[in-house]
């Protein structure tokens, strides 16, 4: 019989997922609440973005197991299906187990618990909901092994024959091995492999799961190119920070949904695609801080009227600061510090310290030579580091024979006066923010990102950033 497909309502949905965020550890920024989603609620997120009435295929064909008690074979040395509550969770233990025989390190003893018929209560790590395709018969729904420092070779053939999970977390272990296929998983909308020792090239096997959400694969040993695909899932957060990953960031870039999206700590070269000023109502934080990037800063990073966070430090990247970030009225981190920017700090990117939410703006270690007239008074206040630079009269700059010899450097970044958005202390009618008004820690303003950012926390490996 060939593949049929089944049609859950979104009654059943619901009560399937929001069961999932009644459990408890099951988010991995669980100490770093991610803010709800500008262009998506929690609730949206959940349903998986199903709507009324839309089939899911299953593949395999056949309806979901009879809800009946399952029968007991002949007695035989080990469990058998009677034993336990539904024969989905009897085959959900055949699967554990042979996982657990692989497992080749638990200092916590985690595994320990993993004995016995009551999985859904006894097992550290695993939770069970009833999927939207049964009425009664729960199934392992969740995995969360944050933390758990669990070695294994691999993962495969365990994640995958879970067939109705959603969510698999594992920050902070030693799995090894390849991302698993999880095509096959209908309900699978979180993954979280953070923090561990995967390698090999960007795992694309997540690129078909259409209803991933959160996608963590930050400190692991991914090399290669990040594929186009991965920017054209639905996600809410993106997190691939702190791998090998390298070569030109692709076009597509632009095209996420992503709110929250860092790619640091690698080695990706080229420019910022031009494309990110397609993500303007979406991204809320971006992180390519570290890296190998180079050419000029588009002017398109100007459109992201809802970031918070845009960081480009270390890198080497050129040119001067495009007159668009004065549109950037949300920003509150806006980092480009060691990199090979010069010209002169844009007066109306100062200006968002009094009339946006600038709170740090970090340009140390680039070629700068001058600063707009609202600029001063910052590096007073504690918001602007203009050091190493090549500003005249600043005390902590780069000596004149490094600022003659960039000087000499040919320079093919144009000024852009390209300002994409009305800004009122410039046009007029302008009123100073209540953030501007507030006074900051000793008298200054807040620079102490990690605590508040997520982009930031995601820098931090271990459980719990």
């Amino acid at each position: 019989m060939g593949g049929s497909r089944i049609s859950y309502s979104s009654v059943q949905f619901l009560t399937f997922f929001t069961s999932l965020l009644l459990l408890p550890n099951v988010l991995s920024l669980s100490n770093n609440t991610l803010p709800t989603l500008p262009h998506r609620n929690r609730r949206e997120a959940i349903e998986i973005g199903i709507g009324i009435g839309i089939g899911i295929g299953i593949g395999g064909g056949g309806s979901p197991p009879p809800e009946s008690p399952p029968s007991c074979s002949p007695p035989s040395s080990g469990p058998q299906p009677c034993d336990f509550e539904n024969i989905l969770l009897y085959r959900a233990y055949k699967v554990i187990q042979k996982f657990k025989s692989t497992i080749t390190c638990d200092p916590q003893g985690i595994t320990n618990s993993w004995q016995g018929y009551n999985i859904c209560s006894t097992y550290n790590g695993f939770f069970c909901g009833i999927p939207p395709s049964r009425t009664t018969m729960r199934n392992v729904a969740s995995i969360d092994f944050n933390g758990y420092n669990l070695a294994a070779p691999t993962i495969n053939g365990f994640v995958d024959q879970m067939p109705d999970l959603a969510i698999f977390h594992a920050n902070s272990n030693n799995f090894s091995g390849t991302v698993p296929d999880l095509t096959k998983l209908p309900f699978f909308y979180e993954l979280d492999l953070s923090n561990n020792i995967l390698m090999g090239s960007f795992p694309t096997t997540v690129l078909p799961l259409a209803n991933l959400t959160f996608l963590d694969l930050r400190f692991n040993q991914f090399s290669g190119c990040v594929p186009p695909g991965v920017f054209d899932i639905k996600l809410d957060v993106l997190f691939i920070n702190n791998n090998n990953l390298n070569q030109p960031l692709p076009a597509e870039l632009g095209r996420t949904t992503a709110a929250y999206l860092t790619l640091a700590n690698n080695r990706f070269t080229g420019p910022i695609p031009s494309s990110i000023g397609q993500a303007c109502n979406t991204l809320i934080e971006v992180l390519f801080l570290n890296n190998l990037l180079s050419g000029c800063l588009p002017h398109e990073i100007g459109l992201l009227s809802k970031a918070t966070v845009f960081d480009a430090g270390t890198n080497q990247i050129t040119g001067p600061i495009p007159l668009s970030f004065g549109c950037l009225m949300k920003v509150e981190q806006l980092n480009l510090a060691q990199n090979l920017l010069y010209g002169e700090v844009p007066d109306v990117v100062c200006l968002l310290a009094d009339f946006g939410k600038l709170a740090n703006l970090s340009l140390s270690s680039n070629y700068f030579t001058s600063l707009g007239k609202s600029c001063w008074k910052l590096i007073e206040r504690g918001i602007l580091d203009v050091r190493r630079n090549c500003i005249p009269w600043l005390p902590n700059q780069r000596s004149p024979e490094e600022c003659g010899w960039f000087l000499k450097q040919r320079k093919y970044c144009p000024v852009s006066p390209y300002i994409p958005c009305h800004i009122p202390w410039v046009h007029g009618g302008g009123v100073q923010s209540a953030a501007a008004m507030v006074a900051g820690v000793d008298g200054d303003r807040d620079k102490a990102p990690a605590s508040r950012y997520s982009g930031y926390s995601a820098l931090h490996n271990g459980h719990g950033p």
